[in-house]
C-alpha cells in the first residue's frame, strides 16, 4: 500500500494539514491543539484502514482475474452491495460469463474442425488409395489396351470427385466462417431454374428422365442467384441420382405475400422414414446412396439457403420419390 505515490501523497498531505491545524491551535490553546491533534491522528488511522481494506479487495479481485485468465470462469464475485467495488464485481461477473460462453463455442468450433478433418480424410483415403493402385497398374507395359482405357478413365472419375469434394468444403468453410456475403438481389426463379438445370442435362438425358417445370416468369425471391444455383444443383443432383431410368423430375415454384416457394420433387427409390432427419448433415450417407456419394451436397444446399432467410423441408416415401420444399420469406420471421 505504501508503495503507491498516490496513497503516499494523501498521507503526507494529510500529515501536513494535521500539524498546520495544530500550529494554529497553539495560539488558542494546548487543550485545542490535543484536540486537533487527536481528531487527526484518528481521521488518518480511519483512512488507513479504509485504504488498507480496498487494497484487499482489489487484490481479491487480481486473483480472480488470474483465474480467469488461465480458464477457470467457475467462481462467482457478484455483489449486491452498493458503490463502486460493487459495480466492477458485476461487471467482472458479466465478462466472465461470456468468457465462459466463447469458450464453449471455441470447443465446439474445435470440435467440428476436428471432426471434419477427420471426414475429409477418410473422404480422400479410398479415392486416393484407388488411384495409387490404377497408376501402378498402369506402369505394366503388357497392360492391354482396354484395361489401360478403363483405368485412366476411373482415375478421372475419381479426380473429378475429389475436386468436387475439396470445392464444396471449401464453400463450406467459406459460409461457417461467415465471409460468404450473400446479395440481396431479386432473383427471377425461372431463370434459376434453368441455370440450375444445365448441368444437369446430359446425366438426365443419359438416364431419359423427364423433367417438369411449372411457375410463373414473374416469381422472383430477394437472394443470390449464383450462390442459390449451387444449392439447387446440388437437389437435383441427389434426384437424378436416387430417380430410375425413365422416371420424371419436377420442378414448381410460387409465390405469395409471405415467401416464394420452389418445390422440387421426383419420383424414385425415395428415403427411409429413420433416414429423414440425418440427410442435411454432413458426410451422412443414406442406405441407398451410390458408391461415388461423398453426403455433403444436401448439408451445402441447406447451408446456401438457410443463409439466406429460408428453409428447406423433405418430405418421402419410400418406393414413391422424394419432394425438397424451399421457402425465402421476404421478411425475417
Amino acid at each position: 500500500m505504501l508503495r503507491n505515490r498516490e496513497f503516499r501523497w494523501l498521507l503526507f498531505t494529510m500529515c501536513l494539514i494535521s500539524l498546520v491545524a495544530a500550529a494554529v491551535a497553539t495560539f488558542i490553546s494546548l487543550e485545542a491543539v490535543g484536540l486537533i491533534a487527536g481528531t487527526s491522528a484518528l481521521l488518518i488511522a480511519c483512512s488507513v484502514l479504509f485504504t488498507r481494506w480496498r487494497y484487499g479487495e482489489i487484490e481479491k479481485l487480481s486473483g480472480y482475474l488470474r483465474q480467469i485468465s488461465s480458464g477457470n470462469y467457475s467462481l462467482d464475485v457478484r455483489d449486491n452491495q452498493e458503490g463502486e467495488l460493487s459495480i466492477l464485481k458485476n461487471d467482472i461477473y458479466k465478462v466472465t460469463l461470456m468468457l465462459s460462453e466463447q469458450s464453449s463455442l471455441l470447443q465446439e468450433d474445435k470440435m467440428k474442425l476436428t471432426n471434419a478433418i477427420s471426414d475429409i480424410s477418410h473422404q480422400l483415403k479410398t479415392p486416393l488409395t484407388s488411384m495409387t493402385v490404377m497408376a501402378d497398374l498402369l506402369s505394366d507395359p503388357e497392360l492391354h489396351v482396354e484395361k489401360r482405357m478403363e483405368f485412366t478413365r476411373k482415375i478421372t472419375v475419381q479426380l473429378e470427385r475429389i475436386g468436387w469434394l475439396v470445392s464444396s468444403l471449401l464453400k463450406f468453410s467459406k459460409i461457417d466462417a461467415g465471409t460468404i456475403f450473400f446479395k440481396k438481389d431479386q432473383v427471377q426463379v425461372s431463370k434459376l431454374v434453368r441455370k440450375s438445370l444445365e448441368p444437369m442435362l446430359i446425366p438426365m438425358d443419359i438416364k431419359e428422365q423427364r423433367i417438369l417445370i411449372d411457375g410463373e416468369d414473374t416469381t422472383t425471391f430477394a437472394g443470390d442467384l449464383n450462390w442459390t444455383t449451387e444449392a439447387i444443383i446440388n437437389i437435383l443432383k441427389n434426384c437424378v441420382e436416387h430417380t430410375p431410368v425413365g422416371g420424371e423430375i419436377s420442378i414448381s415454384f410460387a409465390e405469395n405475400a409471405l415467401f416464394t416457394e420452389i418445390i422440387i420433387t421426383d419420383n424414385g427409390k425415395g428415403i427411409p422414414k429413420a433416414e429423414i432427419a440425418y440427410i442435411f448433415k454432413r458426410f451422412y450417407k443414406g442406405k441407398n446412396a451410390s458408391e461415388d456419394s461423398v453426403g455433403i451436397g444436401l448439408a451445402l444446399a441447406q447451408s446456401i439457403i438457410t443463409g439466406q432467410n429460408g428453409t428447406i423441408d423433405v418430405k418421402s416415401e419410400v418406393g414413391k420419390g422424394t419432394q425438397f420444399q424451399i421457402k425465402f420469406y421476404k421478411q425475417v420471421i
